[in-house]
């Protein structure tokens, strides 16, 4: 991930951006608002970090139970946990979730692992082997939707139908030579 661009903070570095991105309120993390939708750059001058316009994303290796992790950012920071097999990285995965049923990714070439964490986590778009873009019909498969939700009721719409879809994407699928 360095290589494409991304800059791996540990340490002072790592608790320096997080007293800029995060507010703690009431024992609970909120992402600062002042940060929301700015690019890696940005979020690296706040703390006190040097960075070229090359930096486009910030990750940090960190345990399940992070803020980071548990705390939807809306910002160019991916928290990154270290896991013993899939079924490990599939439960975290849904814990972090915490039935929102909004969107989920996942990178395997294994069928049956992929289908485990669609059944396990029960997004309303979830992507299989790409961006979550995918999953809004952006360079894939369907129409284009903004309208995405999960507990409220609302799902993917369309003009035609004005009901709830699930939408599961497998972007660059399996082939067989």
């Amino acid at each position: 991930m360095v290589k494409c661009g991304a800059m791996e903070l540990k340490g002072f570095q790592l608790e320096k951006l997080l007293s800029k991105v995060l507010v703690k309120k009431n024992d609970k993390y909120y992402p600062n608002r002042d940060f929301i939708g700015k690019d890696a750059k940005v979020l690296l001058e706040a703390a006190g970090i040097q960075a070229g316009p090359e930096v486009k994303l910030i990750i940090t290796e960190t345990n399940a139970d992070h803020p980071l992790v548990m705390t939807e950012m809306l910002m160019p920071i991916l928290p990154i946990i270290r896991v013993p097999d899939v079924d490990k990285a599939i439960e975290y995965a849904v814990k972090a979730e915490r039935g929102n049923r909004h969107t989920a990714i996942m990178h395997s070439q294994n069928i049956t692992n992929l289908t485990k964490m669609a059944q396990e986590i029960q997004a309303t778009i979830f992507v299989k082997n790409g961006p979550s873009v995918s999953g809004l019909g952006f360079e894939s498969e369907g129409f284009t939707t903004l309208t995405i939700a999960g507990p409220t009721g609302e799902g993917l719409t369309s003009a035609r139908t004005f009901t709830r879809q699930r939408r599961c994407v497998l972007v660059d699928g399996f082939r067989i030579i």
